[in-house]
């Protein structure tokens, strides 16, 4: 048993590579969006590991230190998604560990997979990997029993909102994560969330509000229909110009998911959305 000691201070100073103590795991934060999220999670002399961060050297000498002073070794690398600053630390962690197994849903190389429901134990925890895709198509979360957290990986964030690549599918993620823990959440970047469910609430609601916004525009009249970059002026008036195109991506993304559900509809010869039902002018 190694010598752990928490709970997470969510207060406490981030450097780049923090080493932060919790009951059930470690973890190693590499410098990017404040920081890749990277854990060790277990009690014994054997541990797995979530994520892999982006590759920087800083990165695997942390883990080294690590693994050294706690005089442990890591059975197996558990990835939550393919985006590159989760995975690009794997080469430099065969070199150094190469009897570490890795893990992925959807995998290549000479990884494994992981299927919705599987678990991974090792001394003091266990882990339940959740299928949640929405971020990535390949994105999963992992529940730790033990302590009825969740990893959570880029769906939920400590600070700030996420990206997704199919909003349809990220809010029945988000909704069946809520219903899978009810303690903290340990996310792919960000401090320590220390209630997790309700986080991911607040992400559904958000999400919701958004795409209200959206409908509730698109219910005025405007001479020749609405583009998205129109929808996003009025949504995002008293945000930064250089913030118009990013969000742009979202509002995108919501109008999809609306024409999906049939309550708007676009007009390819104008490049225009308008409510379904409701012509443009």
């Amino acid at each position: 048993m190694s010598s752990l000691k928490g709970p997470i201070d969510n207060n406490e100073p981030r450097s780049p590579f923090k080493v932060r103590l919790a009951p059930c795991h470690l973890s190693v934060t590499a410098k990017i969006l404040q920081g890749t999220n990277t854990y060790i999670i277990g009690q014994g002399a054997q541990r797995l590991l979530i994520d892999t961060g982006e590759g920087k050297p800083e990165w695997i000498a942390s883990i080294k230190s690590v693994l050294q002073n706690e005089k442990i070794t890591l059975d197996k690398a558990i990835l939550t998604h393919w985006h590159h600053d989760h995975i690009q630390g794997v080469p430099d962690l065969l070199d150094f560990s190469p009897k570490t197994e890795v893990y992925k849903n959807d995998p290549h190389d000479d990884w494994l997979g992981i299927s919705d429901g599987q678990k991974f134990a090792t001394e003091g925890a266990t882990l339940r990997a959740f299928f949640s895709p929405g971020h990535t198509t390949d994105h999963m979360a992992f529940i730790l029993e033990e302590e009825d957290a969740m990893f959570t990986g880029d769906n939920v964030l400590g600070q700030g909102t996420a990206v997704f690549e199919d909003l349809a599918a990220y809010m029945k993620s988000l909704d069946g994560m809520s219903k899978q823990f009810k303690g903290r959440a340990y996310p792919g970047h960000g401090p320590v969330i220390e209630d997790g469910p309700e986080k991911v609430l607040e992400y559904i609601k958000h999400r919701q509000q958004r795409e209200k916004q959206v409908l509730d525009v698109l219910a005025k009249d405007k001479e020749g229909g609405w583009t998205s970059m129109d929808i996003v002026k009025i949504i995002y008036k008293n945000y930064p110009e250089n913030l118009w195109e990013p969000a742009e991506k979202g509002v995108i993304q919501i109008l999809d998911k609306l024409s999906k559900e049939g309550k708007v509809a676009y007009d390819k010869s104008k490049g225009t959305w308008s409510l379904s039902g409701k012509p443009s002018l």
